[in-house]
């Protein structure tokens, strides 16, 4: 189900939507986030992946606000 397993994948996958300049990464993680959260409720889905996912998150959300969505995107861009 989860075929995120890192950090750079959800950067590249979200670079690859090419959703212009009208979402934000933040914006976009915030929403994934969510959506993650709210799968953990239903009973027969692996929850292990879903948490990892999760927990990526949060850590994307963590380097957004401590240097910025544009340093994120270069730092990953690499």
């Amino acid at each position: 189900m989860m075929g995120i397993q890192s950090t750079l994948e959800y950067v590249d996958f979200f670079i690859n939507l090419n959703m212009g300049e009208n979402v934000s990464l933040l914006s976009f993680v915030n929403n994934e986030k969510i959506v993650l959260k709210q799968k953990l409720e239903y009973k027969n889905l692996e929850k292990g992946p879903i948490k990892k996912g999760v927990e990526i998150l949060e850590k994307l959300v963590r380097e957004i606000n401590e240097i910025g969505e544009k340093a994120v995107l270069e730092k990953y861009q690499k």
